[in-house]
């Protein structure tokens, strides 16, 4: 099973680390500005490589050298502990300056594999002075004009020779369960409680910057597996990660898990750094057992807040499961598996080819289809291809665009008669 290695493009502010992330990503994303410190939180986005490689590439802010008075560098160094490698960015226009030498100093310490890219390849002053670089002590270097889409396929070869296909980890014959959340929710403290004394550790293959570490849960005659324990506990002494950083954090793990346990403070509500998290889960076809933690501790104030903010989140992930728990007393936790094999089982379940046609059929029949270049939307046949998530193949005149809302009722109605609540489902729509 293969986890998605990260990539941090980092350096001293104003090099032009958002506008590369920009290129890289093909779409403009972070925000570009003369102005150094703009890019304040982690900003991320899959990028394809070559044809096998996928990376997750986060931009990040500068790194200040000196008094850091607004605790940027705490947030950038965390991506850099989280990648898989770094991209050191300098301003070849400018040539080597000593804030550079400072935040590579800093940068060394984390013993991650780094490429230089060395900026402004456009001016003759980076052309001809960029050999001086070299002083920092790095070996890979790539000159390139990120505002001009210069040396940017140089660039994409470089790190696809410094990154493996993927990090390959072991995969156990049980479910796979990913403890997920935004920091201090109580993860951690969640993990030793349900872990007690019955654990046994298994690493991922050696040799990777960061080995994610799976834990064993025996339950009984039922195995379970927890996805990256070790970054569960090191996580949870974060504070004040920015929200697209602790989704990256979350997704590693979700890349693995067949269900998140996705973790809320129930008493700060369902707050947008829960709904991102959440979103990465359905984006990747993991459903979610929702934890509510703290809930000893609501009062009836706060325990309004906490439902009216769970409308968004109840929407977002189609009905979800919830528990709520108090990790620190033990409160709600041994319902926690239950809730989760309710969920394991309804990602197994398959329904028959005729009543697939007849829900369908039912569903056409109540709300008719679009048209879609002046002629009707019509369904000739649908038949379930797999588990995990649920897909469904529908064979139609046309295609649907992904964002049609009729795409959306088809999906919700199937979800409906099958009761599958909480369950991501995938339409594929074929032309025959």
């Amino acid at each position: 099973m293969g986890v998605t290695p990260s990539v941090a493009i980092v350096g001293r502010p104003n090099v032009g680390k958002s506008t590369l992330f920009n290129r890289l990503l093909g779409r403009r994303k972070a925000i570009v500005h003369d102005q150094p410190g703009v890019t304040r939180d982690r900003i991320t986005g899959l990028v394809e490589i070559d044809d096998q490689r996928t990376v997750m590439l986060v931009d990040t802010g500068g790194l200040v050298p000196g008094n850091d008075v607004l605790g940027l560098n705490q947030q950038v160094l965390l991506a850099v502990e989280e990648s898989d490698l770094l991209i050191f960015m300098v301003d070849g226009k400018d040539g080597l300056v000593a804030a550079d030498e400072t935040v590579w100093q800093k940068l060394r310490q984390y013993s991650k594999p780094t490429i230089l890219v060395v900026n402004k390849a456009d001016t003759r002053a980076a052309q001809e002075g960029h050999f001086e670089f070299y002083r920092l002590g790095l070996d890979s270097q790539v000159l390139v004009s990120a505002e001009h889409a210069l040396g940017i396929g140089e660039l994409r070869e470089a790190i696809a020779e410094k990154l493996p296909l993927a990090v390959e980890v072991e995969k156990i014959d049980a479910p796979h369960l990913a403890i997920v959340g935004r920091p201090n929710v109580g993860k951690s403290s969640l993990l030793n409680r349900m872990l007690g004394e019955n654990r046994a550790l298994v690493s991922a293959q050696p040799g990777t910057t960061r080995d994610p570490i799976d834990t064993v849960l025996t339950r009984g005659d039922k195995e379970y597996v927890l996805v990256d324990t070790a970054g569960i506990r090191r996580r949870s002494r974060v504070s004040g990660a920015p929200e697209d950083l602790a989704v990256m954090m979350a997704r590693r793990q979700l890349d693995r898990a067949d269900v998140a346990l996705l973790v809320i403070d129930a008493s700060q509500g369902v707050t947008s750094g829960d709904l991102g998290i959440a979103g990465a889960a359905w984006e990747l076809g993991r459903p979610a057992v929702v934890l509510l933690n703290k809930w000893d501790l609501l009062d009836e104030k706060s325990r309004e807040h906490l439902e009216e903010s769970w409308a968004r989140l109840d929407e977002l992930l189609s009905s979800p499961p919830r528990v709520n728990i108090s990790a620190l007393s033990g409160r709600g936790v041994e319902k926690i598996l239950p809730a989760a094999e309710e969920v394991l089982s309804l990602l197994e379940k398959r329904p028959g080819t005729s009543e697939v046609n007849r829900i369908l059929a039912r569903a056409v029949a109540r709300h008719r289809a679009p048209h879609l270049a002046g002629q009707p939307w019509k369904l000739r046949y649908a038949t379930q291809v797999s588990s995990a998530p649920p897909t469904f193949v529908l064979f139609a005149n046309r295609r649907l665009p992904r964002q049609a809302p009729y795409r959306r009722y088809l999906e919700n109605f199937l979800r409906q008669e099958l009761e599958l609540w909480g369950i991501p489902i995938r339409l594929v729509i074929r032309t025959e």
